[in-house]
């Protein structure tokens, strides 16, 4: 049983920003203005998984640069949304051209741009640092902080729930 009040089997897609839910808040500005984002390995490793298991997976962000591209092309993700003002615009093309239902997506947030989003889809999720504001429409706040695993978590939930995550029968010992 999921620790997630709602029915995963009918998440077919997954929307995530990035900075605050894939990178923490706080990141290093480099010389020439550019923050330099820390990438979390286990995010990446159960994004590239959705993929792999068919989940419909897009980044939907304000935020901008080569490398941040460059990252989730690697792990697989077609649909890079990046300077992005109309937040919600963008969530309805890309819901529309995969023939996704409101119900049928998850749009993890944390902040005020991403109210928009949070509010037209049927799981909306915040990390556990997410703005009080956001947090308060969450259906579901995750245990990680922004950066921390947040991903790994709401995935593992949705590919448990659809019996697509790897098990093994491995005991360790």
């Amino acid at each position: 049983m999921s620790k997630i009040d709602y029915d995963l089997r009918k998440i077919r897609g997954v929307v995530f920003d990035v900075d605050g839910v894939l990178s923490p808040t706080v990141v290093p500005l480099g010389d020439d203005g550019v923050p330099r984002r820390m990438a979390n390995v286990r995010d990446g490793y159960a994004i590239k998984l959705a993929v792999k298991k068919g989940l419909e997976i897009a980044i939907i962000s304000g935020g901008e640069g080569d490398g941040l591209a460059e990252r989730f092309r690697i792990l697989g993700v077609k649909d890079v949304y990046l300077k992005a003002g109309m937040k919600k615009e963008l969530l309805e093309e890309w819901m529309n051209r995969h023939g996704l239902k409101a119900d049928q997506v998850a749009y993890v947030g944390d902040d005020v741009p991403d109210r928009d989003c949070m509010e037209s889809v049927g799981l909306s999720v915040s990390p556990a640092d997410g703005a009080a504001d956001v947090m308060m429409i969450a259906r579901y706040i995750s245990p990680c902080k922004g950066g921390y695993g947040v991903a790994r978590d709401l995935i593992e939930e949705i590919l448990k729930a659809q019996s697509l995550w790897p098990v093994t029968d491995v005991a360790c010992g």
